[in-house]
């Protein structure tokens, strides 16, 4: 299966732009993320782990009211109910998958 950027989803909130791709399962997502200053509101998710990686730019992301510093590159991984929001001019892939209690 393939899917474009054209084809993806696009959305814009709490200054962020979206593009959400179909990946045809309700157990992961793929999301990228572009963002001039910052992803303006905190939030959270009870069952899904967010797989942030950096593809350019800095900022810092705020898990839990810890402020972690990223840059292009770098991996973050948040685990269900953690608090975040991000500050920065990044570009970001978002992998989301379903928390499993076994693997």
């Amino acid at each position: 299966m393939k899917t474009t950027k054209n084809e993806a989803m696009t959305k814009s909130k709490f200054g962020i732009k979206l593009w959400v791709y179909d990946t045809k399962t309700k157990d992961a997502g793929f999301v990228y993320t572009e963002v001039a200053k910052g992803h303006f509101e905190e939030f959270y998710h009870k069952i899904s782990i967010f797989i942030y990686y950096l593809l350019e730019g800095e900022g810092r992301f705020f898990l839990d009211g810890v402020e972690t510093p990223v840059k292009a590159t770098d991996l973050i991984v948040i685990l269900p109910n953690t608090k975040i929001y991000y500050l920065g001019n990044m570009k970001l892939n978002l992998n989301i998958t379903q928390a499993k209690s076994t693997f």
